[in-house]
């Protein structure tokens, strides 16, 4: 006994703070368990795009969620636990998306239960993001409509470049044994010449970020992604204005689009050329001018551009997907050689307009650089198409920021850039296009020219003028291509 009551006055005799926090521990232990934090829906927003929707729910916490569709009548459910809401749902714009109402209520058990009634069917998927400079916790929910993806089943140029390469190895192997050889040259060389399509050049216009990616916020609060669509619109009607060209506008609203899905949108419409328009922000309010970038695939050729580069390509983080080209099944040297390959030929066009737009730019903007600079930019990383990534200025620069938003600077940036492209393929018209059959009528073939008639075949052609069909090809860049009416052949000297 006497031995427990020295050990109860020795608990007496350790420091006060000492024994105030071992009272705090048994009390605590002796406590229920707390109930969790709920967290409050503040406000919900939604962005309608042409083959899906976002919905965004901003929290006060991070919350969990399960998420489910019902049939008869469509409908997709949002449960939150351990939530509630402070935010009026008739408030919510519901227009050009596939939602016809929202009704809310309280789910057995406490949580927050949100019911969309749906016109149509959805695939749903949702994920959470962690606060940023602009918003705190947020449920992000998706939903994408079935059939009517703007990529679905995209033509993949290095896929139809490995088939092409499979097929020519199998021939001269001598393995195609099911069917009799078939000289598709020969074939070729005796068809007809085909009336010349003199088709549209394809622009594809990306507005960078939208939705959910606010992109930069200038110093009075100026959204870059609102920025750059005024910019994307302005040159998309000049474009559209202009003969023998057609703009394609990557988003035409205030959604999100992947970076990846931005290229492939761009080579489902057969896109020549693509450019995405930014206003970006530095970590310093000094920089200013405009930029032109196109893809390096080793490294940056400034601070600057490897910082832009790392700040764009964060977009896709806000998305919540992975947008990385993905060539794991093929065999590993064909694919290094068909991705340095198709990237070489494209990098060096990217190059060349990306002059012609920056010597355009420079007549209305200051220029950040006097050469057009390269990053590892992802929305550039289309293999087969063009592309140039162009900083119409920085956001984060005070002045900047107030031409940016001017309308009359936004219409001569738009210009400029127009100004540029229509300058390269002027002179370089893709060969199937109203600019190149313009050209080739309006010149006077010489004497080692030939310009095709109705009727006509290569064949006829080569034996014409006394050249192998082979060589009359090499010489025009055919490539067994078709050719066609009022095309200018080179016809090289024996």
């Amino acid at each position: 006994m006497s031995h427990i009551r020295s050990s109860f006055a020795r608990l007496f005799d350790w420091p006060l703070t000492a024994g105030i926090g071992l009272l705090t521990i048994l009390c605590l232990t002796l406590l229920p368990d707390a109930p969790a934090r709920a967290a409050q829906v503040d406000n919900i927003r939604l962005w309608a795009a042409p083959d899906h929707a976002r919905l965004v729910f901003d929290l006060s916490d991070h919350a969990e969620a399960n998420i489910f569709t019902l049939d008869n009548p469509r409908r997709l459910v949002i449960d939150l636990d351990q939530s509630g809401l402070d935010t009026d749902l008739a408030s919510l714009e519901l227009e050009g998306s596939a939602i016809t109402a929202v009704r809310s209520g309280v789910r057995d058990g406490g949580g927050l239960r949100v019911v969309l009634e749906l016109s149509r069917e959805v695939e749903p998927r949702h994920f959470t993001l962690p606060p940023n400079e602009q918003y705190g916790h947020r449920l992000v929910v998706d939903m994408e409509y079935p059939g009517e993806s703007a990529v679905q089943n995209p033509i993949d140029p290095i896929e139809a470049m490995i088939r092409e390469q499979e097929i020519a190895a199998n021939r001269h192997r001598g393995e195609s044994d099911e069917a009799p050889s078939v000289d598709v040259d020969a074939a070729v060389a005796s068809q007809p010449a085909a009336p010349h399509p003199r088709r549209d050049i394809i622009i594809a216009v990306d507005a960078g970020h939208g939705g959910e990616d606010p992109g930069a916020i200038g110093p009075s609060g100026i959204r870059e992604k609102d920025v750059v669509m005024e910019i994307a619109r302005r040159l998309q009607r000049l474009v559209d204005d202009t003969e023998g060209f057609r703009a394609v506008m990557i988003r035409d609203g205030d959604y999100y689009v992947g970076l990846r899905q931005r290229t492939r949108i761009a080579r489902e419409q057969k896109a020549d050329f693509f450019v995405s328009i930014h206003a970006d922000a530095f970590n310093s309010p000094r920089p200013n001018g405009s930029s032109v970038y196109a893809l390096s695939q080793r490294g940056a050729t400034s601070e600057t551009a490897q910082w832009l580069a790392a700040s764009e390509n964060q977009a896709d983080l806000i998305g919540g997907v992975d947008g990385n080209l993905s060539l794991n099944d093929k065999d590993e040297v064909l694919r290094g050689v068909l991705l340095d390959l198709t990237m070489t030929a494209t990098l060096n066009d990217s190059l060349a307009i990306g002059g012609q737009v920056l010597d355009q730019l420079g007549r209305v903007n200051r220029l950040h650089k006097s050469r057009v600079e390269q990053a590892g930019f992802m929305v550039l990383k289309s293999p087969d198409i063009p592309s140039l990534l162009i900083e119409t200025g920085f956001i984060s620069n005070p002045d900047e920021e107030s031409r940016l938003r001017d309308s009359g600077h936004q219409q001569r940036l738009a210009e400029s850039i127009f100004a540029g492209l229509r300058s390269h393929f002027r002179s370089n018209p893709p060969p199937a296009s109203l600019l190149a059959w313009q050209r080739d009528n309006q010149r006077s073939p010489s004497s080692n020219e030939y310009r095709i008639q109705p009727g006509d075949t290569l064949s006829q052609i080569a034996a014409r003028h006394g050249v192998p069909v082979g060589q009359l090809k090499q010489a025009n860049e055919l490539n067994g291509d078709v050719i066609r009416v009022g095309q200018v052949l080179r016809i090289p000297r024996s």
